[in-house]
């Protein structure tokens, strides 16, 4: 067991002028408050506390933060209370131990809306102190390190909470090599298998080729030397969890992934670190787009550093990541450095940002009014991903998540910019709205008086921000609409099993499901957050009849002619391709097999690449009305029209699966329907069966136009 006087010299290493005094009586005091109480691996309890002031004490904290890792579990387990605390070591110290008793009470593996009120009390203990967190972080990482002694389910549970959330938590306050072993520690739980999968392939690499990191960094060193830059250079290998998400994510075998290792130039100053990209440069062939420069554009939390990958010794491929040793002391601290001490006193490291600060900027991301399992996807998108950075036409730069798009670049700038956008130069060049913005790029918002957000851009904006603002001016400017839409498909619902849509009904249905009125129910059923088959399913349970109203078990997808067994294929957006059609498959690498219809525009696209090319057909038999088609309805805007059409398609066996307006006149609504068809021929009967209705104006197919590559 660590003692003592092994906290204190650690501690003084750094900080000579810490209050040796208070940390021995909070050593006394925990230990005495812990007596008798024990781990389940039968260590005595008091040596969780130690372990986890021992890992702060690591990152150079301050003694108040070391104080409260000691006291950290003495409010929730012991007879100590948050005054005693107070009256012994002061009121700053009791707070930051409140604050993780509070933490640790918090079920952040809850699911839906009560996973999202601890997330949002997660943010608030963060505002008030971010110490607090980097306290639970140590205290996660010391019980991931001997989790073997936990039950088998209540390691798997605590494992997938600490991948889900401490891990990207650590991430983002800049902790990388804490994000590390964490998803590594996890991963040995939850997957264990893969991980030593992944270690017995790293034993035969090495004695395949032997062991390259020693002979590649000196390869580093030698060119270095020679170019007169003076630096540190280390190197190993990537962790097993990095490497099999890799593997995942790129579809690779370990034999086929190639930059598994990764290597560190640390330097005196800037100009070095430059001088040193080129000479690595000139000496290994660069891998095109693996170049990121985070020096000239930082992280959020103050990160630094040139990343870049080249084809090394034996044309092996890896990443070399290049900082001033300032760079990298935040890139070892991350938010913690604001509170870190060198020689006993606070370390003035110019690139530490202040955490309260990168806190604030981090809660007006997320702090919405959006519902709870709203609120909880944009948590994880814009707290636990990686950020692109873009500039404004005035150059002031912009950070948004990975994958983000001109949407998001609008609604980040201001509100009024992001619903008011009609379109987006990227570069000096006109790009569709959907486009994924890259690192470096100059985005211009071109914006129009009197334009109003559009329900499309729910599905190309990424961020929480840029998501709520659309959520809240379409539900401001379509409630009405939704609600007499939600009438209408409530009343053909109900007339479907022989049931009238009355007040009263919809009264009860509303009651049933946790709304608070009639009216909120329509609007959900206006707006597809609810529909007509699940307002039948809460009154009329008992007459639910999958044939009627198209719910029910789900059937499996028509099966394909000429997949290999290993192969799993899906349907293009772009076409929505159906039985009867002549149909081709595009192997794509995320997606699997991607069938188009023959005919389909985005098969173009793909000319030059004849190998990613299958030809496939559709099983010959019966089929179920499971394949979505989209079709775009013009009718005339009088009483009773929308509903009579509703009545049409179900009266053609299709059931519809959306509903939305995409342009509303005095006159006309033009309407785009989502239904769901046997087949291209029993298509064509619900387009004619439509288009003979006197208001129907026009009715065609129409595709949706989302592009998978």
């Amino acid at each position: 067991m660590i003692h003592p006087t092994d906290l204190i010299e650690a501690v003084r290493a750094y900080n000579p002028n810490s209050d040796s005094e208070r940390i021995e009586a909070a050593w006394d005091y925990g230990r005495l408050m812990h007596e008798g109480q024990c781990r389940q691996s039968g260590d005595p309890y008091w040596t969780h506390p130690v372990a986890v002031a021992m890992i702060l004490a690591e990152q150079k904290l301050d003694d108040d933060t070391i104080i409260t890792a000691l006291l950290h579990d003495t409010i929730e387990d012991t007879k100590s209370t948050f005054q005693a605390v107070a009256r012994r070591f002061g009121p700053e110290v009791a707070q930051l131990v409140d604050g993780v008793t509070k933490l640790t009470n918090l079920e952040l593996s809850a699911t839906g809306d009560k996973q999202a009120a601890n997330f949002r009390k997660l943010l608030l203990a963060m505002s008030k102190d971010v110490r607090v967190i980097m306290v639970k972080l140590s205290d996660r990482l010391h019980n991931m390190r001997t989790i073997r002694h936990m039950l088998p389910r209540k390691q798997e549970k605590k494992a997938i909470e600490t991948m889900e959330i401490f891990a990207p938590l650590a991430g983002r306050m800049g902790m990388q090599w804490m994000r590390e072993e964490l998803e590594d520690l996890s991963f040995s739980v939850i997957n264990p298998e893969a991980r030593k999968s992944i270690m017995r392939r790293f034993v035969t690499l090495k004695k395949e080729t032997g062991d390259l990191i020693p002979a590649i960094t000196q390869d580093i060193r030698e060119v270095l030397d020679k170019a007169g830059v003076k630096a540190e250079v280390t190197g190993r290998e990537k962790r097993p969890y990095s490497i099999w998400r890799k593997m995942e994510e790129k579809k690779k075998g370990f034999s086929r992934l190639s930059d598994i290792y990764g290597f560190r130039i640390i330097t005196d100053t800037e100009a070095d670190c430059y001088t040193a990209l080129g000479t690595v440069h000139q000496h290994w062939c660069a891998v095109p787009g693996r170049f990121k420069d985070y020096i000239s554009q930082p992280k959020s939390n103050g990160y630094r550093s040139i990343h870049t990958d080249v084809s090394g010794r034996n044309g092996k491929r890896v990443e070399i990541q290049i900082r001033t040793r300032t760079m990298h002391d935040v890139a070892e601290s991350g938010v913690a450095a604001h509170w870190s001490y060198r020689d006993g006193e606070p370390l003035q490291n110019p690139f530490a940002v202040d955490p309260f600060r990168w806190v604030d900027e981090l809660n007006a991301h997320m702090m919405t009014n959006d519902a709870g399992e709203e609120f909880l996807e944009h948590v994880k998108l814009d707290m636990f991903s990686d950020q692109v950075f873009c500039f404004t036409p005035k150059g002031e730069v912009i950070k948004l998540p990975r994958g983000a798009t001109p949407i998001d670049f609008a609604y980040a700038i201001h509100t009024r910019v992001g619903s008011a956008c009609v379109g987006t130069m990227v570069d000096g060049r006109r790009v569709p709205l959907w486009t994924r913005l890259r690192n470096g790029q100059s985005v211009e918002i071109v914006t129009a008086k009197g334009q109003r957000p559009q329900s499309s851009w729910m599905d190309i904006a990424v961020t929480g921000r840029a998501k709520s603002a659309i959520r809240k001016s379409l539900r401001e400017e379509h409630r009405a609409g939704f609600v007499r839409l939600g009438r209408e498909l409530a009343r053909v619902a109900l007339e479907k099993v022989g049931k009238t849509s009355s007040e009263k009904a919809l009264k009860t249905a509303a009651g049933l499901m946790g709304m608070r009125s009639t009216e909120e129910l329509l609007a959900k059923i206006g707006s597809a957050d609810t529909t007509g088959a699940e307002l039948v399913e809460v009154l009329y349970p008992e007459l639910l009849r999958t044939d009627d109203i198209g719910v029910g078990v789900e059937e499996p997808v028509a099966p394909i002619i000429g997949l290999a067994a290993d192969q799993l294929a899906r349907p293009g957006h772009c076409c929505q391709p159906l039985p009867g059609e002549r149909i081709v498959g595009i192997i794509t690498r995320s997606h699997g097999v991607i069938v188009h219809s023959i005919d389909c525009e985005h098969l173009a696209d793909f000319e030059t690449e004849p190998e990613r090319w299958i030809d496939l057909h559709w099983t010959e038999g019966q089929r179920i009305a499971d394949q979505n088609a989209t079709i775009e309805v013009t009718i005339a805007n009088d009483t009773g029209v929308l509903g009579r059409i509703c009545t049409l398609i179900g009266e053609q066996k299709a059931n519809i699966s959306n509903l939305e307006f995409v342009d509303r006149k005095p006159d006309f609504y033009r309407m785009v329907i989502d239904i769901e068809v046997r087949d291209v021929e029993h298509l064509l009967h619900v387009l004619t069966a439509v288009e003979a209705d006197s208001d129907v104006a026009q009715i065609m197919r129409k595709n949706r136009g989302d592009r998978i590559e």
